[in-house]
């Protein structure tokens, strides 16, 4: 079984999902996953977890984003981008002035109205399934963060926007939101995803490339293993075989059973756990309180 981070290209015309069961064909694995929707119609990076590493998705999700994104002005759909049904039209003349103020607007921290044709789920149904139905329902704003927001290529009514944001935000109702600012409306016309975190558009793969790739026996060597991902986190190891015994069951570890505590022990600070045999267990972290660090993801 493969453990680590492949970093895929998706396609477009791909779901995630789908790129998840082209892998598991590929690779011969049933324990993948991805960690982060993009839309069928966009393209770009996508990490998938394998193996042990599927319990590191949801850290790796929470990481900052960076898009390329068209807008297309004068047209809002009810998808938010241009594969949905026109809903209004404008030939409202837009300068790049305004276009440049009205984006500059959502730095920081705004509150976003996730799109219906999304896989949020309120009541416990999925959004989209609600939309398909022809039924628009009341969804709660959430908080998102725009870091940079930078205007390109405007040509009158496309642009370009190369945006940096926090998880959960929608690009596709940015633009929607830039369009309703400017009182002409907008839509999404691309998409694609340059970073995930410290993931880049020039280490990720196609499909078909991790396939063939896997065929001659070099797929390996494009796995980010575990300690990869985890590198910039302080590390602790056991210095008993008791603390070992523990460590491997998943108990809390004291800090004197620790040959070193590089990290300081600051609480909810994250470590990587190593047993006795200098075998990485997984990640402890520390409760100040009482000075242990506690199983918060295991490997083994």
């Amino acid at each position: 079984m493969y453990d680590g981070v492949l970093i895929i290209r998706k396609e477009k015309g791909f779901t995630s999902n789908d790129v998840v069961q082209v892998l598991r064909g590929i690779l011969k694995q049933k324990k993948i996953g991805h960690t982060g929707t993009l839309d069928p119609d966009a393209e770009g990076v996508l990490p998938v977890c394998l193996g042990h590493a599927t319990k590191l998705a949801e850290m790796l999700t929470a990481q900052e984003k960076e898009y390329e994104a068209g807008i297309r002005l004068g047209i809002t759909t009810d998808t938010q981008d241009m594969t949905g049904n026109v809903l209004q039209e404008s030939s409202m003349l837009i300068g790049f002035e305004q276009l440049k103020a009205a984006a500059d607007s959502f730095l920081g921290d705004y509150m976003q109205t996730p799109p219906m044709y999304s896989a949020v789920k309120i009541g416990g149904k999925k959004l989209y399934e609600i939309a398909r139905k022809g039924r628009e329902i009341d969804r709660p704003a959430r908080k998102v963060t725009i870091y940079s927001l930078e205007l390109a290529d405007y040509d009158f009514p496309q642009a370009r926007l190369n945006v940096s944001c926090s998880k959960g935000t929608y690009i596709r109702t940015l633009c929607h939101d830039i369009g309703q600012k400017l009182g002409c409306g907008a839509c999404m016309s691309s998409l694609v995803r340059i970073r995930s975190g410290r993931f880049t558009l020039d280490q990720a793969l196609t499909l078909n490339q991790v396939k063939a790739m896997k065929e001659a026996g070099e797929i390996e060597e494009k796995i980010l293993s575990l300690e990869e991902l985890l590198s910039d986190l302080p590390a602790i190891r056991v210095s008993s075989p008791g603390a070992h015994r523990m460590l491997r069951n998943g108990n809390r570890i004291p800090i004197r059973d620790l040959q070193a505590d590089p990290s300081g022990c600051k609480d909810g600070q994250l470590v990587r756990a190593y047993d006795g045999d200098g075998v990485l267990t997984g990640v402890y972290q520390c409760r100040e309180s009482d000075l242990t660090f506690h199983a918060y993801k295991m490997f083994i």
